[in-house]
């Protein structure tokens, strides 16, 4: 199977929101559709997933067009849609049979999930206690935003889905219930689905995708696989913490000092010699160093480089 977008294109009016945009996925992994607010992230997961009109271009599953019918699709979407004064099992029980699964699998599939997510209580009242009423069963604005969310990923995870798309999944999230849902997407991974992530949360991005899109504006400003694209920047980030300040040694190695704390600096080389020589001057003058990390660029760093200019000035 491979998931395939070619040439999307979403316009309103004269506004381009999403200008041909393509990536594709020919197996199994995690897919980062990544971008500043306004992007066109959110749009070009509607229209992936047929929710938008696209104005041109298209989306293939397994060499056809993508529909609910030709793929297993669950989507966790930014804007969280429970209905608010319905009940949690009933709602979960509609969604369920929307994508086709029996009430009777469905039953089993959200007991399951349930003691996964650790949202049981809401799902399953208390047996009766004597001599007090029935606790009723809990509605959507009863229970926390985060709360909200778990209900909602259980619902993109009801019919087994081979696509799973999540737009901003731990937003809100404590780091318990954030390390609730890493778990739960490792499992997903192993398994053998196709994931599009997208979040503002670059380092929950890179510890999962293995490809990116970056999106500013409507347009791709970089594309491609991660680790070739770090590996392309070389190793020009260099972290230092030392016990005396080195801003001399810095100024005389011709690198630009940078410092939040004091001691502590995170600099730009032009690669290993320049690094190498600061390290040689460093010893010489008998500092003691903690940290000498040279490494790639981080996926925020490239983040920040391809649209943070540029947005700051918009």
């Amino acid at each position: 199977m491979s998931l395939i977008v070619n040439e999307l294109v979403k316009s309103y009016g004269e506004k381009i929101v999403v200008d041909h945009l393509s990536f594709e996925m020919p197996g199994p992994g995690v897919y980062a559709l990544l971008g500043t607010n306004g992007a066109g992230k959110t749009t070009a997961i509607r229209m992936i997933l047929g929710m938008l009109a696209k104005d041109s271009g298209s989306v293939t599953w397994n060499g056809g067009p993508l529909t609910t019918g030709s793929c297993n699709v669950g989507y966790l979407a930014e804007e969280r849609g429970l209905y608010p004064k319905y009940g949690l099992m009933d709602q979960l029980l509609y969604f369920a049979s929307l994508r086709g699964v029996s009430r009777s699998d469905a039953k089993t599939r959200i007991r399951n999930w349930a003691e996964r997510l650790e949202v049981t209580e809401y799902l399953y009242p208390a047996p009766p206690v004597r001599g007090k009423k029935r606790e009723k069963p809990k509605l959507a604005d009863q229970l926390s935003k985060g709360n909200q969310q778990k209900i909602q990923f259980l619902i993109a995870l009801l019919s087994n889905p081979d696509l799973l798309i999540l737009d901003e999944p731990m937003s809100g999230l404590d780091p318990v219930n954030t390390d609730l849902f890493k778990d739960i997407l490792r499992d997903e991974i192993n398994a053998g689905k196709y994931l599009i992530l997208s979040s503002h949360q670059m380092a929950t991005v890179e510890e999962f995708c293995t490809d990116i899109t970056i999106l500013n504006r409507s347009k791709t400003v970089l594309q491609g696989n991660l680790n070739e694209i770090k590996k392309s920047y070389g190793r020009v980030h260099l972290a230092l913490k030392t016990e005396q300040d080195i801003t001399a040694q810095i100024l005389a190695a011709g690198i630009e000092p940078h410092s939040e704390k004091p001691c502590e600096y995170q600099l730009r080389v032009s690669g290993e010699q320049q690094a190498n020589g600061l390290l040689s001057r460093l010893i010489a003058d008998g500092i003691t160093i903690i940290t000498f990390n040279l490494r790639e660029p981080s996926l925020h760093e490239l983040f920040v480089e391809k649209v943070g200019e540029e947005h700051v000035e918009a």
